[in-house]
C-alpha cells in the first residue's frame, strides 16, 4: 500500500486557501564561474542526477474515493521534470527590486495539486553576471525527520560536483480506486473512529482541521504560553490578500557577534532585538501609536544545534535536524536599543529556565520539522492561531559558514521565505550562511505595501546596536 500523509499533513492541504497556499520558499543567488555555465539546461541535468535522493519529488498525492482515510503519496507515472524545473528572466541588467518582484508573483501562486507539489526557477539576467534559483515546496512534504528539500542535494562543498549515478526510474503501478478502499477499510476496522475523522476534515470542515493542527501542537502552545492570553492588537493582523510582497535585507554575522560578547547574550537574542527595533522603526513611521509597553509577540521557532552562536564548520547540506520553539513578546515600545536586548535576552532565558521550550522529540511528533525545511515550521504550527496567539512568526536558521557549490557555481546568498498564515501579513525568515545574515521579509500585498521599507530599517537596528559596542 501506498505510504499515507500524516494527519498534520494532510491537514495542510485540506486548510490550503487562495489566500493561504501552504509552499514554503527559497531564493538563493549563486555566481557562476564562467560565462555560459549553470544555465538552464545545466540545472535541469543536476536536478535529474540528484533527484533519487529525495523520491518524494516525483510523487504526487492520491485522494481516496469517498475520503475514508487520508491521502497516499504514488509515485507520478507522467512526471515531467522540465516542468517543475522551470527558466525565467530579468532584463539585464537586473536589479534586486526585479528580482523581489518576481519572487513575489511566484510565491502568490498555488501548487498544482495534480502534480508532486514543488517547483524551481532558475532567474537569469542579474547584474554582475549572477543567476538565482528559486524553490517551491508544499508544507505537506515535511514529513519527517529524513525529509530533504530539492535545493538542499543540489548544493556541493566545493566546486567539483560530487558524482551521481542517475537510477533508471520505473514509476511503481498506480493503485486503483478500489485498491485504495480496501485500504482505508482495512485501517478502519483496527481504527473505527479515523474513519470519521478523516471524512469530516477533507469534506471542508475547518474547525476540525484546525482542531488536528491544535491537538497535534497542543503541547508546543500550553508549555510555550497562555492560550487566554491573547496577543496584542497589530497592523499585522488583518485580512490577508491572494498576493504577495517580498524584500530582502543583507547584514554580516560578525556583527551580531560583537553586540553579543558586549553584552553577554546569544546570537539569537541579537537578532530577535534588530528585528524589534526594526518593527519599532516600521511602526513609527506608519503613525501608529506606540507606547513604552507596545509589544509585538513573534513565534520564534529556532535549531537548538549552536544556540549561543552560528557553527564554524557544518556538513554539506546538514543545518541541524533539533529544533524548538518560544513566543516572544518583541518591547517594540522600548526606546532603548540595549535596554530592548536586555528584554529579549531575559525573555529567552526565562523561557528556558521555566522550561517552557518545546524539546526536539515533540516538535518531530507534531510534524516532523527537517534541517532544510526547518523555516516551515513557524507556518506549520501557526495555522489556526496566529491572530490569537502570536502576531508573526520569525525563523531564525543557522546555516554552514563556508561556500556551498551547484554546478560549480558559488552560492552567494540566501533567503528564505516564510508563507503567511490566515489573518497574518508578514512573515520573517533570516538564515546564516558563509559569514552573512539575511533576511527574507514574505508580506501581503495589501497591508504591506511599504514592506521594502521594514526590511531597510534592519540595518539601521543593527547600527543602533553596534553603536553601544565600546570599539
Amino acid at each position: 500500500m501506498p505510504p499515507r500523509l500524516s494527519a498534520l499533513d494532510a491537514s495542510f492541504l485540506y486548510l490550503e486557501q487562495p489566500t493561504t497556499p501552504m509552499h514554503v520558499g527559497a531564493v538563493s543567488i549563486f555566481r557562476r564561474p564562467r560565462a555560459g555555465t549553470f544555465d538552464y539546461d545545466g540545472l535541469v541535468d543536476l536536478v535529474g542526477q540528484r533527484i533519487a535522493l529525495v523520491p518524494r519529488y516525483r510523487q504526487k498525492v492520491r485522494h481516496v474515493p469517498g475520503n475514508l482515510a487520508r491521502p497516499v503519496w504514488i509515485d507520478d507515472p507522467d512526471f515531467d521534470l522540465a516542468y517543475h524545473v522551470r527558466r525565467s528572466g530579468l532584463p539585464k541588467p537586473g536589479s534586486d527590486e526585479q528580482l523581489t518582484e518576481l519572487v513575489a508573483r511566484l510565491m502568490s501562486r498555488p501548487l498544482d495539486h495534480t502534480r508532486p507539489l514543488w517547483e524551481m526557477y532558475i532567474v537569469e539576467g542579474l547584474a554582475q553576471g549572477r543567476v538565482a534559483v528559486i524553490t517551491k515546496t508544499h508544507q505537506a512534504m515535511v514529513d519527517g525527520i529524513s525529509a530533504i528539500d530539492i535545493g538542499q542535494v543540489i548544493l556541493d562543498v566545493s566546486p567539483e560536483p560530487r558524482t551521481a549515478t542517475e537510477e533508471l526510474w520505473m514509476p511503481r503501478p498506480e493503485p486503483s480506486d478500489a485498491q485504495l478502499v480496501l485500504g482505508a477499510v482495512a485501517e478502519a476496522v483496527a481504527r473505527p473512529g479515523e474513519i470519521v475523522d478523516n471524512t469530516r476534515v477533507a469534506a471542508g470542515d475547518a474547525l476540525a482541521t484546525v482542531e488536528k493542527v491544535a491537538g497535534a501542537a497542543g503541547r508546543l502552545f500550553s508549555i510555550a504560553w497562555t492560550a487566554s492570553r491573547g496577543a496584542p492588537g497589530s497592523p499585522l493582523n488583518v485580512a490577508i490578500s491572494t498576493q504577495r510582497r517580498f524584500a530582502v535585507a543583507r547584514t554580516e554575522l560578525e556583527s551580531y557577534r560583537r553586540v553579543r560578547a558586549a553584552h553577554g547574550c546569544t546570537v539569537n537574542d541579537v537578532v530577535l532585538t534588530v528585528v524589534a527595533g526594526a518593527l519599532r522603526d516600521w511602526l513609527l513611521s506608519r503613525g501608529e501609536p506606540v507606547t513604552p509597553s507596545s509589544t509585538i509577540r513573534a513565534m520564534v521557532p529556532l535549531s537548538v544545534r549552536g544556540e549561543a552562536d552560528v557553527p564554524s564548520s557544518a556538513s554539506a547540506g546538514t543545518l541541524g535536524n533539533r529544533v524548538t520553539s518560544f513566543l516572544v513578546d518583541l518591547p517594540v515600545g522600548e526606546p532603548s536599543p540595549v535596554v530592548r536586548l536586555h528584554h529579549v535576552a531575559h525573555a529567552m532565558r526565562e523561557h528556558t529556565a521555566n522550561g517552557q521550550s518545546v524539546g526536539a522529540d515533540t516538535l518531530v511528533r507534531i510534524g516532523g520539522f527537517a534541517p532544510p525545511t526547518l523555516h516551515a515550521l513557524g507556518a506549520r504550527a501557526a495555522s489556526g492561531f496566529s491572530k490569537r496567539i502570536f502576531n508573526l512568526v520569525v525563523t531564525n536558521v543557522p546555516g554552514p559558514q563556508f561556500p556551498l557549490y551547484a554546478a560549480g557555481a558559488r552560492m552567494l546568498e540566501m533567503f528564505p521565505v516564510v508563507p503567511l498564515a490566515k489573518g497574518q501579513a508578514l512573515a520573517v525568515g533570516l538564515t546564516s550562511y558563509d559569514g552573512g545574515v539575511y533576511y527574507g521579509f514574505n508580506g501581503d500585498r495589501d497591508a504591506m505595501p511599504d514592506l521594502d521599507v521594514l526590511a531597510g530599517m534592519v540595518d539601521e537596528s543593527l547600527d543602533e546596536l553596534l553603536a553601544t559596542v565600546a570599539a
